[in-house]
């Protein structure tokens, strides 16, 4: 057995609670009437009172809480292995990791909510494939192309704006790494032979300042090749400041330029959307939030997808209606068992009368 929402469990920690509470309370229960008269007052005037009744209604709704919880959490038995059809688009994602990503026009920082935009987009993909450029005045492959969104995570986890030295925006260099990263070999006779086709996607996450290289005809050749090239604009175009960021994460001074001047980056807009038309894909503003990945996967949708070849995967059958069953059944009968013995129903009684 096993559980699919398995950090559910952890609720599990109120039951000890429960039964501590419980515990207290009797205590404090007991002091206070014994401020009040002695054991054997308190019996005389209580005949009705009795500790198994409290206690086995304490039993009762720990239990039932319990199996609630791990009905939450979903309990899964068996294990039968599946084959089946793993089809989707390949996608190369860039990702500006230069200093002017260290701006905090966009909450936290551009660089923040760069990453934070790929996992909202991670979270509406399929059964696609993707992998990661980062580039500043120069790109590199960051993570190679791959359908593990677990490991895409870790990987994007890791990268900030110290992964480059070499300052700049080089979003040509970058789509044309992402076009090596969907396969693109521009003929070496050592790769494997590339055919053309409308299921693989590049996407330029940047504010697309400084550009070092021409971008434009670096998306007009991923078009010709069957790639479609979208952006993804990050920042504001009123500009904002380049903080310093010193080791206990707190900002110790601006960016400068050569003559000490306080540098201003600014979101460049118009770049963007050249490269994008270049590439017969869209562009963005991540400002957009979930709007903007909405259109973006639009976008993609009209790519082909493709197979990648059998996956197999493993179906279990969901138990959870037991403790479900259970966890009601055990609050029910708290609710109804009095805390006091019930003198109406005396089985005793009846019982000699039965024997007479």
């Amino acid at each position: 057995m096993h559980f699919e929402h398995i950090k559910i469990l952890w609720f599990l920690v109120v039951i000890p609670l429960i039964v501590v509470v419980y515990f207290l309370r009797q205590r404090h229960k007991r002091k206070l009437l014994a401020t009040f008269a002695s054991e054997a007052m308190i019996h005389r005037l209580q005949p009705d009172a009795t500790w198994r009744m409290p206690f086995a209604k304490m039993v009762l709704l720990s239990l039932g809480i319990g199996f609630l919880i791990i009905a939450l959490a979903n309990p899964r038995m068996g294990s039968t292995i599946a084959e089946g059809e793993q089809r989707g688009i390949d996608m190369a994602v860039c990702i500006d990791v230069s200093n002017s990503m260290l701006a905090q026009d966009m909450k936290p920082s551009r660089m923040e909510k760069s990453k934070q935009t790929v996992r909202n987009l991670m979270s509406q993909l399929g059964g696609d494939r993707i992998s990661l450029v980062v580039f500043a005045g120069r790109a590199y492959i960051e993570m190679p192309l791959t359908n593990d969104y677990g490991a895409t995570k870790m990987f994007l986890d890791q990268i900030n704006t110290d992964l480059i030295n070499e300052q700049g925006t080089a979003i040509g260099d970058a789509i044309d790494k992402g076009m090596a990263t969907l396969g693109y070999n521009d003929g070496e006779d050592d790769q494997p032979k590339w055919e053309p086709n409308k299921s693989r996607a590049i996407i330029v996450i940047s504010d697309g300042e400084n550009h070092e290289d021409d971008a434009v005809e670096a998306a007009e050749r991923a078009a010709e090749q069957g790639i479609m090239v979208c952006t993804i604009g990050i920042g504001s175009t009123t500009g904002s400041q380049i903080p310093i960021i010193g080791r206990n994460g707190k900002i110790t001074d601006w960016r400068r330029d050569s003559e000490g001047n306080i540098v201003t980056t600014h979101l460049n807009e118009e770049m963007l959307r050249d490269i994008a038309k270049a590439g017969n894909g869209i562009y963005t503003n991540a400002d957009g939030g979930n709007a903007a990945i909405d259109d973006l996967v639009k976008q993609l949708s009209k790519l082909d997808s493709q197979k990648f070849g059998a996956s197999q995967f493993s179906s279990y059958e969901s138990v959870y209606q037991y403790p479900l069953a259970a966890g009601l059944i055990l609050l029910l009968l708290e609710f109804f068992l009095l805390e006091r013995r019930n003198r109406r129903i005396n089985f005793n009684k009846i019982i000699r009368r039965n024997t007479k």
